[in-house]
């Protein structure tokens, strides 16, 4: 047993496109002239942005349809995301993704994003070469915290459940892990906040410790 495979969550752990989302959703709402909570917002970390809009329907009692929320998300997202300019990688991700490529690592992103908004953050940061093969959460039945998405990724990647490993930063994802009995390290940054991390393998606030060498005694 070793470790073959490496299946990233993408938002929190790559990049953090959260306070664009964040940003993009609060602008959402005012359109829609509905007052979400702090409390609200938090449960929305790790859902897919139709769970989002159809909780907003059935909460707020809209009359839009989620396809028409989602939209006017969408381009507010988009313009965030090519004009924020805090907007970066998360910091020594590169780092850590070069290393894995450059040691035989199958790479998979397993994200719950759109397919649109993963091309757009691997066009932006030049990602696309490291990585085997990449799957959207918004394609598939199911979302985190079920299982579906890091089945499919360790699928992809060709590999036993049991040589991969799944780096992920939500309560969500964790869980979906978890649940597909694959090893799980969290990513704890400063950003994140009001997540739990008991169900984690191994929780790290710092790249470097998920290096080859370093984690290797887990597999």
């Amino acid at each position: 047993m070793s470790l073959k495979a490496v299946l990233f969550d993408m938002d929190g752990v790559i990049v953090d496109t959260e306070p664009l989302h964040r940003k993009a959703y609060f602008k959402t709402f005012d359109q829609l002239k509905v007052s979400v909570s702090e409390k609200l917002y938090t449960s929305f970390t790790g859902a897919s942005t139709k769970r989002v809009c159809e909780t907003l329907i059935s909460e707020f009692n809209l009359s839009h349809s989620h396809e028409d929320i989602a939209a006017i998300k969408r381009s507010h997202f988009k313009d965030y995301f090519y004009n924020d300019e805090e907007f970066d990688l998360i910091p020594g991700v590169r780092k850590l993704i070069e290393h894995y490529h450059e040691n035989g690592i199958t790479l998979i992103l397993a994200s719950s994003a759109t397919m649109t908004t993963i091309n757009m953050v691997f066009e932006k940061f030049g990602l696309e070469k490291y990585f085997s093969g990449k799957i959207s959460g918004a394609d598939l039945q199911e979302s985190k915290p079920h299982p579906e998405v890091f089945l499919k990724a360790a699928e992809m990647a060709g590999e036993k459940l049991e040589n991969c490993m799944v780096i992920e930063d939500s309560t969500n994802g964790i869980l979906a892990a978890h649940r597909a009995n694959i090893f799980c390290a969290a990513y704890k940054s400063f950003h994140t906040h009001n997540q739990d991390y008991s169900l984690a393998n191994i929780i790290v606030s710092d790249y470097s410790e998920l290096e080859v060498d370093k984690i290797s005694k887990f597999f």
